[in-house]
């Protein structure tokens, strides 16, 4: 069974929202994850500002 995730510290900016978490090995982590219904877009970052720069720079090919 997978571990549960608590994020803390999110935020949203445009559709992305941005968390922090620590992962399975105890490293602080961020997630930026796209909400847009049926875009899928996400990704995990080592820093939040690289989290917040990609959320501000994503743009959804969804129509």
């Amino acid at each position: 069974m997978p571990a549960r995730i608590n994020f803390r510290s999110v935020m949203k900016i445009g559709p992305v929202q941005i968390g922090t978490y620590r992962n399975h090995r105890g490293l602080t982590k961020d997630a930026a994850v796209c909400t847009a219904d049926s875009c899928g877009w996400s990704s995990d970052y080592t820093s939040s500002t690289a989290a917040q720069l990609a959320a501000r720079t994503h743009r959804c090919r969804v129509s």
